[in-house]
């Protein structure tokens, strides 16, 4: 089969059910994926290996021939682990991105006396960037790439910048979720210098992140999107002012039908692998 006759769809998450749940979105993707790959698309799924993820009893394994890649996050390296686990009730895998200084605390976002993370913006830029070198590395050109959660809210930007030559991101269509603030912090002071990961990045491109607020991320992660999911009714004026259809992208209201049996999402995925 010609590379160009297979339909492929990326979801890059910080949340999936049943390894981590954070907002209702969780199990919606989980149900999303599923119907992805009983449609038959390819799905693959990409997600950080938080130290909350049990890997005993999600059977989580590294994949050995995929590991070995170092990340550099602002002039350091850091190794990158890949692990995988098999979807349950599904025949479809789930990538994780381990490593042990970002990634082990058995913690989230916050620490054991609720303090917000002084790194979550290393861990995210790291994120971010093992993910798109994992699929390069894969070899896997995906039609659609489909953002969720803050920790991917760089992503669109990448793919659009720093990754737009990489072929494997060559006819990519990304579609981001714009949530309600799940943090209320902002990012270290580095957060910028951190997020240039290339020269042909500058620091007008991360002007719109306004500096890591959890508000600023989802602008950024709107703005440099093809489309627009907007994953609760009442959002921000900011980001249904940054996301009107009339402006430059298509956008999927709010719909609790849609949230319930993912139909409308899934005829997206049809249609973007066919276009």
């Amino acid at each position: 089969m010609s590379i160009d006759t297979k339909k492929r769809v990326l979801i890059i998450a910080n949340e999936l059910s049943p390894y981590l749940e954070f907002t209702d979105f969780a199990q919606i993707l989980n149900k999303l994926a599923i119907k992805t790959f009983d449609a038959g698309i390819e799905i693959r799924i990409i997600m950080p290996r938080f130290g909350v993820i049990n890997e005993r009893r999600h059977r989580l394994h590294e994949v050995v021939r995929l590991s070995g890649i170092n990340i550099i996050v602002d002039k350091d390296d850091y190794p990158l682990i890949i692990k995988v686990a098999s979807l349950p009730n599904a025949r479809l895998q789930v990538y994780f991105m381990d490593n042990e200084d970002y990634y082990k605390r058995k913690f989230v976002f916050r620490d054991d006396q609720d303090n917000f993370y002084e790194d979550n913006a290393d861990r995210m830029v790291f994120f971010c960037k093992s993910a798109l070198e994992t699929v390069k590395k894969f070899g896997w050109p995906p039609h659609v790439v489909y953002c969720h959660g803050w920790m991917t809210s760089l992503i669109p930007l990448y793919i659009k910048t720093v990754y737009k030559r990489e072929p494997v991101f060559g006819y990519s269509k990304v579609i981001y979720t714009a949530q309600p603030n799940q943090f209320k912090e902002k990012l270290n002071d580095a957060f910028v210098r951190k997020a240039l990961i290339s020269a042909d990045l500058k620091e007008k491109d991360l002007e719109v992140f306004n500096g890591g607020t959890n508000l600023g991320l989802t602008l950024g992660g709107c703005k440099h999107s093809d489309i627009v999911v907007m994953g609760e009714p009442n959002l921000k004026t900011e980001i249904t002012d940054e996301v009107k259809p009339s402006r430059y992208k298509k956008v999927i209201k709010y719909d609790e039908a849609w949230k319930e049996d993912v139909t409308q999402l899934l005829d997206l995925f049809k249609s973007l692998t066919e276009s």
